[in-house]
């Protein structure tokens, strides 16, 4: 007779699958504390961080510009379309300023990195726990952590702020562009009014969240790839993974991060 087969019942199954959950996230912040630790002990591998830090920021600089200028356009569209109801279309580059530094600016950057570098950063490891390389490491006493992991999360640290100033330049260079073509306000009067409209806590908030964000692609990037399991598929599931927890995350701690900034610099 065959024998009987346990079905595993509903309320066994949702708790199994949460206390995976809560072990995968153990084990993640422990490898991001790790790798964060590792920056002010050596030894360092700065030729390593210097290359990423060329892979993230110069080879994402072509398209940071190109999106900003474009975003900035569509920005100046939609204000303009809204103030001119009122007579205010001279107001415009207040709209478009605020937007940018204040919240478009560090969330459409990061989502744009974490598209580019966090499945990129989980492919190329993933690759390598598959291949053994990582294992091949530990053999030589080489800590993979430090080696493949803190270089990439100093990386992005370092570059995602500048992306940020990057892309909410050229965003209002994008504005004043469009501005002056369908407007006909002037460059000057644009720029005035701009920058004029930033108070000390609209950049505080601009170029804070940048480090928050970047820590989360790097080091999700890097968690994923290396915990890939089931071969050349595993490397599949890890670079989805990387791109679309990074990115929910990000979304979620933007909420909370803009409501702690507006609460500091209003009381």
């Amino acid at each position: 007779m065959p024998e009987d087969v346990q079905v595993e019942s509903l309320p066994s199954a949702l708790l199994d699958g949460l206390k995976n959950q809560i072990f995968a996230f153990q084990d993640y912040t422990l490898l991001a504390a790790q790798s964060i630790a590792n920056i002010f002990t050596p030894p360092r591998y700065w030729v390593d961080t210097l290359e990423q830090m060329d892979i993230i920021g110069v080879g994402s600089l072509l398209i940071v510009a190109i999106a900003s200028f474009f975003i900035g356009g569509v920005l100046v569209i939609n204000t303009a379309a809204q103030l001119e109801k009122f007579g205010m279309a001279q107001l415009t580059g207040e709209g478009v300023s605020l937007a940018l530094v204040r919240e478009l600016g560090p969330t459409i950057t990061a989502l744009l990195i974490a598209g580019r570098n966090a499945s990129g950063i989980a492919s190329e490891l993933g690759s390598m726990v598959v291949t053994e390389q990582v294992d091949a490491m530990r053999a030589l006493g080489t800590d993979p952590i430090r080696k493949l992991m803190t270089p990439r999360v100093l990386a992005m640290v370092l570059m995602l702020p500048l992306l940020v100033a990057t892309f909410d330049f050229v965003g209002l260079i994008g504005g004043s562009v469009t501005a002056y073509f369908t407007l006909r306000i002037g460059t000057v009067q644009f720029w005035h009014v701009a920058v004029d409209s930033l108070v000390f806590g609209d950049v505080v908030q601009g170029m804070a969240k940048p480090f928050i964000f970047a820590l989360i692609i790097s080091t999700v990037g890097c968690y994923q790839g290396l915990r890939v399991k089931g071969g050349t598929q595993g490397v599949g599931r890890a670079t989805i993974a990387a791109f679309v927890i990074s990115s929910v995350t990000m979304i979620i701690s933007d909420l909370f991060l803009s409501k702690l900034f507006l609460w500091v610099f209003r009381h």
